[in-house]
Order: structure tokens, then sequence, then C-alpha cells
């Protein structure tokens, strides 16, 4: 959505989640989507349905799944786990895009002691793509959510790009009456719907503001906006929570027993998920008036309205994903939420989509790219933590490196 916004022609969507191509194709009737498993993608048979030939296509969005645990080195691509980090690397051979985007959890920089991002970079580098690694914070360019991800963005054009500046600062500000506020994400929605699938109307009287008018759905309906009567100890859990308080505010009596369980567990960089457990299962009252935590698939049960006595409603939880109130989600709550939870912010994408075409654009060079590491931010902060040493130490290594001789096909 953000890079047809900033004027890109959409032509192909594959996934293999059923309910997220329902999403797509609602939302995007124009463009040819289908339920695809990549391993199964034939890139030479999609050009051609496209009209197009390799190295015509200006850019291909999109992310693996990364599984942070598996074996590096020699054994690393052959790994299974890592089979779809490979075929996407698969698909930018044979396609050839003049640009890319690919977004990942910033646990990427540090899964197998940063051996995961190193072999990863190295293996944009070999098939030619001048690429740059940063942690991106989402509210520095207006998105009213604390969202830290890792992005790499690569191009066959033999530019030296650097990533757009913030537009916000990401610390040390004041929020109130900032457009990246839950309150400013959240204003001019009505109190949510007690029936699973029923519409609500905006209210009658609209509050002046910054993104009502991006959010604005032209039918004047909005979906999505259900809640559940909430009783017993979870609703006296959550009238007890003020603004920015959490689980561990509470007494022990109205603690969660997973929490009380995992609240101290320590969990090290890398360790499989089936070992770990899982996360703390806890509730996290919203600041009015900061950036809301980062989105998840877990943001329905976890996160508390400011002021109201229940958790976000998935419209909620879309528009501090910065998705309108007209955009619509298909398959069951869990598959809804998961699918918002996943995405890059709309008006994020957007930002770097148009800073992309208006600073640099698509025009081929007349030398055969050479593919390196420009750059790498792992951290705003200013001392790194060991594993993010080790990181910055094998990236670098890349970086003032010029032979990689990497073969994976």
């Amino acid at each position: 959505m953000g890079f047809q916004n900033a004027g890109y022609q959409i032509v192909y969507a594959s996934d293999i989640d059923q309910s997220a191509i329902e999403t797509y194709r609602y939302n995007f009737e124009n463009t040819y989507s289908e339920v695809k498993d990549i391993r199964e993608l034939d890139c030479q048979e999609l050009l051609n349905k496209l009209s197009l030939k390799s190295g015509e296509l200006d850019f291909l969005i999109g992310g693996p799944p990364c599984q942070g645990f598996s074996a590096a080195g020699m054994r690393f691509w052959d790994d299974p786990r890592n089979i779809l980090l490979k075929e996407y690397v698969r698909c930018l051979n044979e396609l050839k895009p003049k640009w890319f985007l690919m977004e990942n959890v910033e646990g990427l920089l540090t899964s197998k002691k940063g051996e995961y991002i190193f072999e990863t970079a190295k293996a944009f580098v070999d098939l030619g793509y001048s690429i740059r690694i940063e942690k991106v914070y989402s509210q520095e360019y207006g998105v009213p959510q604390r969202r830290k991800r890792v992005f790499i963005v690569g191009n066959r054009l033999n530019i030296d790009f650097v990533f757009p500046e913030p537009v916000y600062c990401a610390t040390g500000k004041i929020f109130r009456n900032s457009p990246m506020t839950v309150n400013e994400s959240l204003e001019n929605l009505p109190l949510p719907s007690d029936k699973l699938g029923g519409r609500v109307k905006y209210p009658k009287v609209i509050k002046e503001n910054k993104l009502f008018d991006y959010y604005r759905s032209k039918s004047g309906y909005i979906s999505d906006h259900y809640s559940p009567e909430i009783t017993g100890i979870q609703l006296e859990r959550i009238k007890r929570l003020k603004q920015g308080q959490t689980m561990k505010d509470l007494p022990d009596e109205l603690q969660h027993e997973s929490f009380k369980r995992r609240a101290n567990r320590r969990v090290m960089d890398g360790t499989p998920t089936e070992k770990r457990g899982g996360p703390p299962v806890g509730l996290k009252r919203l600041m009015a008036n900061q950036p809301c935590l980062t989105i998840t698939s877990a943001a329905t049960r976890e996160f508390i309205h400011p002021t109201q006595n229940r958790p976000l409603t998935i419209r909620e939880c879309a528009r501090i994903q910065t998705f309108p109130d007209d955009f619509i989600f298909f398959g069951s709550q869990n598959q809804k939420i998961r699918q918002i939870g996943n995405a890059i912010p709309p008006l994020l994408a957007q930002y770097f989509a148009e800073y992309i075409a208006d600073k640099y654009g698509f025009q081929d060079c007349e030398n055969p790219p050479k593919g390196k590491l420009i750059g790498f931010t792992l951290s705003k902060s200013n001392g790194l933590s060991p594993a993010l040493l080790k990181t910055s130490e094998m990236l670098g290594k890349l970086k003032n490196s010029s032979v990689h001789q990497l073969n994976l096909f």
C-alpha cells in the first residue's frame, strides 16, 4: 500500500497464506496475486506473464522469515530452516530488480552471533547489489508506534545511497500534540461494537486531527472494531492498570501464573523458540500521549486502551500500523491480527518509496554492477552490546572486503 500510494504500479504479489492473499486481492484488485509457495515460484514464467525481462523490474519488496538459530558458515545455505532466505536470494538472482527492500525483526542482527546477517549480506553483495543495513525506528517517520525493524535496501545501479533522514527524534521528545501518539491515531473512532462482524459509524462530531483525513473511510463505516465483554479477574487486572503500567505492577494475587513463571526468564540470542518456553503473558496499559508499543499478533490480547477498560480492537491495531479504515482484512481474528502485526506500516513504506524514487531513481548504470556493503547502523546507542559488537566486527570485514565467492546455485 505504501508503494502504491507513492506512485508505483504493483504488478505481482504472492504469499503462502490464503487469508493474506484474500486480503490482498480485495484491497489491490488490479494486481496479479496468488497463493504460492516461494519454492514453487518460476521467476522466468512470471516475467513472461508480466511481459518483463530480467532486470526490468524497478523494485522487489518483502522479507522472508529468518529462523535465527540455524547453523552458519559452510552449512548455512544447506540448512532446511534457511530455505526461505535462500529462495528469496534465488528470486533476486533471477528477477534482478533494480532495487529491493527486505525487512525483518531486530533479532536478525544478533542471531547466531551475527553470522546470520553476515551470510545474508554476503549473498546480496555477491549478486551485484550495493546494500545498506539499518535499524529503522518507525516513530521517526511519523508512525505512531515504537517499532524497531531491520531494513536491508539494495540496488544494482552502483548507487551509494543513504537512508532518509528522520522527520522526528526517536528519543528525548515530548510527544504531546504530535501525530505519533496513541491518542492521535485512535481519535474519532466510536466505541467498539460488542458483536463480532458488526460495523460501526464515525461519531457525529469529528475532532480536528492531523491523521484523520488519512484514516477516514469513504463509506463512513468501520469494520473489525469489535471488543468482547471482559469480566472476572481479567477485568479486575485491567481496571487496576494505570497508563504506562504492566502486569508486573499488579499485586501478586492478580498476576497471571504464566507471567510469574517467566517474568525473570533470561533468553540468550539464538536460543531455539521451542526451548524458550514462550513469552510472558502480560497486560500493558498504553500511554495516550506517547507512541504505541510495537504492534504484534498479541496486541489484541495484551495492549489495553489508554482510557477504556478493554484490549485494543483489530481496527485500532490497524490504525496504529497506519492502515486506513477502508482497508479490509480477511480471515479469522487471529489471521487478521497476524497480517497487521507482520506488516511494514504503510506510511513508513510510502516514505521510503517516495524517497528512493525522488532522490535516486531507476536509471540503469553503464557498467556491470559490482556488489558491496555500503554501510550499516545497528543501534542509536553510543555503546553497543557484546552481541552487536560481534555483528559490527563481522559486517566491518565484509564492508572492507572485495572478494566473497559465494556459490549458491
